[in-house]
Order: C-alpha cells, then structure tokens, then sequence
C-alpha cells in the first residue's frame, strides 16, 4: 500500500498533463471517448486513493477500532502512511465531494432548463428560428432537443454557410454530447486535476460535431468559412449562449483542422492511455487488498490479546468489553476453515 495507493494519484496527474495534448492528434470522435474514459477512471481511482489515505487515520480512532474489533497499535505498527498525509486526503475528499454535490445540482438545473426551453418553443420542428439580430446559434438538449438559430446569425451566412451550421448543431444533439460535458463537468468538480481534460474534452466535442458537418454538407472549406464567420459575427456581442454551440472552444484551431485533410486513426496514444488507466485500476485494487490485509492482520493481534486476557494477563490498548464474542467466532472460523 505504501506505493500502490500513490499510483492513481500519479496516473490522474500524467494524463493530466498529455491527455490534451494527445486528444488533438486523434479524430475527435475518438478522442471525446477517450478523454470521457479516461476521467471516470481516474476520478474513481482518485476518490478511492483519497479514501484508502484518509481511513488509515480514522481506523485509528478508539471508537472506530471498537467498532471494526482491530487493535490500534497494531495498526499503527503497520500503517505506512503518515497521519498528515491521511489527514490531507481526507480534506481533500471531503472538499471534493461538497464540489461534486454543487457541480451535480448546477448541471441538474442547467438540464431541466434546457427541457423547459425546449417545451416552450412553438412547433415541433428540430430548428427554431429567434426573430433577435444577435447573431446566435446553439442546440439545447431535450426530447427531442431544438437547434436554435437567431435571424441576425443566419444573415451573416451565405446559404451553404447556414447548411454547415444547422449540420454541426444537429451533430451536437446526434450524438448527445451534452452527456460528455456533464461527466467532465462532474469529474473535474471532484478532481480539480481534471479541469484541463475538461477543457480539451470541449474542444474535442466542437471538431467532433464539425467533422460530421463536414460529412453531411461534403466540404470541409465551407464549414470552416461557417464556422469563422458564426465566430466573427458573435463576438462584438456579449451573450449567455449554452456551450453547445458553433462558436465554441478556439476557433482559429478549430478553422486549420477543417482546412486540412482530415486526421487520421490513431491507436499508438489510446493504446498509451488505456495502459495508464489500466495501471490505475490496479494501483487502487492492490492498496485496498493491502489495507484489508493491514485490517485483517491488527483484528488478528487484537483476538489473539482476547485470549491471552482470559489467561490473566492486562487487556490490551483498543480492547473493549465485548469483544471476546467476535474474537471467539473469528477463532472457531479460522479453525474450521483448516479443517476443510
């Protein structure tokens, strides 16, 4: 456990830093799946990690131990971790997990905001179209979602403009990705390690729904022109518009990858990532093995002090009234198990 609860810890920090620079060299549907992997994966071993850290420090509280009927300086004989570390783990869990709390309700409400304005639309056609002269263009998710287009957007662009644009938001809602931007939003609420994947998840969306536009309307250059002149045409007005939209993550990068050819199947990085995620799994497997061993090993001492207590000699530290009763059973347990 001494090195094996650190190497989630240490796989979150590494993905941190390459994950999105590899997610650009990857096609963006790929990317967007892998960079949503690889954040559940390492905000579980994160939490776990936190979690394995912190409870080394409150197993050692006399109540606790009481109740788990371990021995407390055994444990504290075996715990490798020092109790400033597990202290700070469990700050850090505990600020995580109110972050997470807050994170969740925000999204929560952001949804069920984006479902009201949905319902609240006229029609039930997939495009509605805003009689506002700032130029707008989102999708908001919902069942069925809308793709909402103000008419000061739609005479900014030509007529093949227009085509990428409604393409690109249908993109958006084809593949739900709003769904990516809630388990990134979440993760990186919990770790805030995360926040940079979160934002290259973002990006990795918007090509991604560029991609299909490019697809559907067979042009790369038009959506590229649709895409610089929504962005243009946007940007002398301050608006609240959701993250679903056109005008989304850097453009000038998003405007070169449209005008070159389109990126190939990479498997060399995924196959890196997947390795580390992998290594991360079995980092938190073997500490939580270790500690239940640690835990197993400090009841052991604690049962074999109960029956030395009944010989005559002094209860131990961490020994409470009752405890014989578990020691009792765990011995005839351990004795038929050798029988068998």
């Amino acid at each position: 456990m001494l090195i094996s609860v650190y190497i989630p810890l240490a796989v979150t920090a590494v993905l941190t830093v390459l994950a999105p620079r590899l997610s650009r060299r990857l096609a963006p549907r790929s990317a967007a799946w892998a960079l949503a992997c690889a954040a559940l994966v390492t905000t579980v071993g994160w939490t776990g990690s936190l979690a394995l850290l912190a409870f080394t420090a409150v197993a050692q509280i006399p109540q606790v131990a009481a109740e788990g009927h371990w021995s407390i300086p055994a444990l504290r004989a075996e715990d490798p971790v020092h109790l400033a570390v597990a202290v700070a783990g469990a700050l850090v869990l505990a600020v995580g997990g109110v972050s997470l709390i807050l994170a969740a309700a925000r999204q929560a409400h952001h949804l069920l905001w984006a479902r009201r304005e949905c319902a609240r639309m006229p029609g039930d056609s997939e495009l509605t179209v805003v009689d506002d002269d700032t130029p707008q263009a989102f999708a908001l998710p919902g069942a069925p979602g809308r793709i909402v287009v103000s008419r000061g957007m739609l005479r900014c662009l030509a007529d093949e403009e227009r085509e990428a644009l409604l393409a690109h938001e249908r993109a958006h809602l084809r593949s739900r990705h709003h769904l990516f931007q809630t388990l990134w939003r979440l993760t990186a609420a919990a770790n805030p390690l995360l926040r940079p994947l979160a934002d290259a998840g973002g990006f990795a969306l918007e090509r991604w729904a560029d991609e299909e536009a490019a697809a559907q309307v067979g042009s790369r250059r038009i959506v590229a022109r649709a895409v610089g002149r929504a962005a243009l045409a946007s940007s002398s007005h301050a608006s609240r518009t959701p993250t679903l939209a056109v005008t989304g993550g850097p453009v000038p990068q998003r405007v070169q990858a449209l005008l070159a050819p389109p990126p190939p199947r990479r498997t060399l990085p995924i196959a890196g990532g997947a390795l580390l995620l992998a290594l991360c799994c079995a980092g938190l497997a073997n500490a939580a093995s270790d500690s239940d061993q640690m835990l197993d090993d400090a009841q052991r001492v604690l049962c074999a002090a109960s029956i030395t207590h009944t010989s005559g000699a002094p209860r131990p530290e961490g020994f409470h009234h009752g405890q014989d009763v578990c020691c009792e059973r765990r011995i005839r347990g351990e004795r038929a198990e050798r029988h068998e």
